[in-house]
């Protein structure tokens, strides 16, 4: 190895995707546009956009059904009374709903590129309780061995886990820690801060007048000040309102100039900007006149799904099964995320998928009530298809559909 690639290998433990032990730094190292304000969760949370693409993000998966089924003889079926189940679908811990506890996980995840929940076990080693860590206050580092241990600092005091006390979810990163998306996208969340500060100075009460009183003679104070109590009053009431100037004044209204319009799209840029940090598609953070990957929301939503919500799921699913689970209940376990749900808000299209799994006999109709919270139907749990569709030497015939008999297709049609 020559020395130049020695000396890059050595720096290179400080840049984003490198891997080296110790405290782990998830910011970048260095600033792409010089004299960037961190303005913090707090100050990116207080625009709207970021806001909107957290809360649609978040929400999204957090609404998802997360079960857990168990595996016998072969075939997969919902393990509602396992513990496994209990905490991931039903309790994840004593003072928050399943809902509440992803949605502040992912939240963590989208923010600082890493979610950790404290794990609490019983004598058996199975985990009954997960617990949220905000993730500025965990301090990640990589032993010499190469384990992993996580430092919670909270009210002064610091608790020490392993790594199989903790279930932590890394976004994008070098696969040990994810990367702090809010310091990485600093410059895109200043300058949507610096473009609503102007906003507000240009449209707000304190901005730029609406209009000019000229008048061909110069007023002392006093008849200043009186003049302009009098037009305020004058200019009061509907905008239909009459209005009369005396003494030769004039009255011109200031219209919007090229500076303030390019404000105007600054603005509208910076939310697509920030939506594609967030790979949230812009009409979803209610962002108007976008039109992307599709000509309709129902593209969109799906491209939605496919691209940014699912990727995010297998992450979660894999995370609990590796950090979560015990090695006995990943031999007979699975978990994973329930995207069908997300079909819920359309009976068009899922009475579509039904007939299509019952005609095709891939689910019972029984499955398909217990999907809608239907009873079951007496012969609900026969798998049904379509008898037009039979192998090519059958052709012409139906076997043993009527009394165990081969009747051919030509006989039941003179019937």
């Amino acid at each position: 190895m020559s020395f130049f690639s020695r000396l890059t290998g050595y720096f290179g433990r400080f840049n984003a995707i490198a891997d080296s032990p110790g405290i782990q730094n998830s910011a970048p190292g260095t600033t792409l546009v010089p004299d960037t304000t961190n303005v913090g969760v707090d100050g990116s949370l207080q625009l709207s956009t970021v806001w909107a693409c957290i809360d649609r993000r978040a929400t999204t998966i957090a609404s998802l059904p997360f079960f857990t089924y168990e595996s016998i003889n072969g075939q997969r079926t919902l393990a509602r009374t396992s513990r496994l189940y209990q905490l991931l679908h039903e309790s994840p811990n004593s003072r928050m709903t399943p809902f509440e506890f992803w949605r502040a996980m992912m939240m963590n995840h989208d923010l600082r590129g890493n979610a950790y929940a404290r794990l609490e076990r019983d004598i058996r080693g199975e985990v009954y309780a997960m617990w949220p860590m905000a993730a500025d206050q965990v301090e990640v580092k990589v032993l010499d061995d190469g384990s992993m241990v996580y430092s919670y600092y909270i009210q002064g005091n610091v608790a020490i886990l392993s790594a199989d006390n903790v279930l932590h979810l890394k976004n994008l990163g070098n696969g040990t820690t994810g990367l702090a998306k809010l310091d990485y996208m600093r410059p895109a969340v200043d300058e949507a801060a610096k473009a609503q500060t102007a906003a507000n100075k240009v449209f707000g009460s304190g901005g730029k007048p609406t209009g000019i009183l000229m008048i061909d003679k110069v007023l002392n104070p006093e008849q200043r000040t009186a003049l302009k109590r009098s037009f305020s009053e004058m200019a009061e009431g509907s905008t239909s309102r009459l209005q009369i100037l005396e003494a030769n004044m004039k009255y011109e209204q200031i219209s919007m100039t090229p500076e303030d319009q390019q404000l105007l799209e600054t603005r509208k840029f910076s939310v697509e900007e920030i939506c594609r940090w967030f790979d949230v598609p812009p009409v979803l953070a209610h962002h108007s006149n976008v039109t992307a990957w599709g000509t309709g929301i129902e593209q969109i939503i799906d491209g939605f799904v496919k691209f940014a919500v699912r990727p995010v799921c297998v992450n979660v699913e894999q995370a609990v099964r590796k950090r979560v689970m015990t090695p006995r209940q990943r031999s007979v376990h699975t978990s994973e995320y329930a995207l069908d749900a997300l079909l819920r808000g359309s009976l068009k299209d899922r009475m579509e998928i039904y007939a299509k799994a019952t005609q095709n006999g891939i689910k019972t109709r029984n499955e398909c009530r217990q999907l809608e919270n239907d009873p079951p139907i007496k012969g609900g749990d026969e798998l049904t298809a379509q008898s037009n569709l039979v192998p090519l030497a059958l052709l012409g015939k139906v076997k043993g559909a009527i009394n165990g008999s081969t009747v051919s297709t030509q006989d039941t049609l003179a019937n």
